[in-house]
């Protein structure tokens, strides 16, 4: 693999409260190593591993909020209770001693199954409408004490975050779990306030997620949302399939207090509106930058040529030019890049590209998945 000037990758990046050394994010993955939801050891030195590896900022796994089915494996870390909390409070100590910045994912998996495991929680799941897909029953229908104790939880997260001493927090809005089953109208079937015919007025239960966590949180720490089109129940489905549409979706979020927008796609160099003449080349975060005038984190198959999802399929990746990804960062399309898998494998990636030693990058093979490097 070649690659061309790496400067715009080491640009310094200044938000709020939050200051980076470079453009370079590690992608929250799952990785199911925290028993009892409890993270150990282990897991701090995994993430120290890549704060000494020069990321910029490190997204944490998805760790679940206080609500009694908010994860979809057993070994998914808690973010709450006092076992848990202390674990992350070692992490986030362990990362800022090496020189690191991090934030946790929030998450909530809504109705869906884990495809890694058989495993299911010990009561019925939740989520808008009691459903995992299309016509595809699964658990129970959310109350409104339910989505208010929800949204309570969320933002209870989002101050332990801060009282522990991350730098950001980071809440899971995409790929078909609970928050993104709110926006999609196949899943959020409500005819209350949290439902209706809109992307916009789907979007409610997110920006008061978001306004409960601002209030937690206060105006300085820095929020950031990841979304997608996709769906891991379909990877057609796409929310917003314009630009208005898009922006009835992301203004008002960004208005409840999204700071940052972490745009998921499986490929980062797909335009989003390829038949929109003039703009055909901005990706997902581009089109968001474009709209709402937020920092945006796009992400998808970065440094690797095959995405994330055949790897579940057992195919391997190898190292892939970074050459059109310095072009867009040059162009200010959008301000962080996350790497997922590259980094999974290989804590010294970041080193390697700003040292130049691109012939010693890793590949990605699904075995990676089953260990913490």
């Amino acid at each position: 693999m070649t690659t061309s000037n790496v400067d715009a990758l080491f640009k310094p990046f200044r938000l709020k409260s939050l200051t980076l050394k470079n453009r370079i994010v590690m992608a929250p993955m799952t990785r199911s190593f925290a028993p009892d939801g409890v993270p150990g050891d282990n897991n701090a030195a995994y993430y120290q591993r890549r704060a000494e590896g020069e990321v910029g900022l490190i997204l944490s796994e998805g760790t679940v909020i206080n609500r009694p089915t908010s994860r979809n494996e057993p070994n998914v870390p808690f973010f709450h209770g006092e076992q848990a909390l202390a674990g992350w409070k070692k992490i986030i100590d362990d990362v800022h001693a090496a020189g690191g910045k991090m934030g946790p994912q929030l998450w909530h998996t809504g109705s869906v199954a884990s495809f890694m495991t058989d495993w299911v929680p010990d009561a019925p799941v939740e989520s808008p409408s009691g459903l995992i897909a299309p016509d595809q029953p699964r658990g129970n229908v959310m109350s409104d004490e339910s989505i208010a104790d929800t949204i309570a939880a969320f933002a209870q997260a989002a101050a332990d975050a801060k009282r522990l001493g991350f730098d950001v927090a980071e809440i899971h809005g995409a790929h078909g779990y609970l928050v993104d089953q709110f926006f999609w109208s196949a899943t959020n079937l409500r005819t209350d306030v949290y439902g209706g015919p809109t992307l916009k007025q789907r979007s409610r239960f997110a920006a008061e997620v978001v306004k409960a966590m601002r209030e937690a949180v206060g105006p300085d720490f820095p929020l950031i949302l990841r979304i997608s089109q996709w769906k891991q129940q379909d990877f057609t489905v796409r929310l917003a399939p314009t630009p208005e549409e898009m922006s009835d979706w992301l203004v008002p979020l960004v208005e409840a207090g999204v700071d940052i927008l972490h745009c998921s796609q499986r490929r980062f160099w797909e335009p989003e509106f390829p038949e929109i003449d003039g703009e055909s080349g901005l990706n997902f975060a581009g089109w968001a930058k474009k709209l709402t005038g937020a920092a945006t984190i796009s992400v998808g198959s970065v440094g690797l040529s095959g995405d994330f999802m055949a790897a579940f399929t057992g195919e391997a990746s190898q190292p892939a030019s970074l050459d059109n990804l310095i072009e867009r960062l040059d162009r200010n399309e959008f301000d962080l890049i996350a790497v997922g898998r590259a980094l999974l494998s290989d804590p010294d990636w970041v080193t390697k590209v700003r040292t130049g030693n691109v012939d010693a990058l890793q590949g990605f093979t699904a075995a990676a998945l089953a260990e913490l490097v």
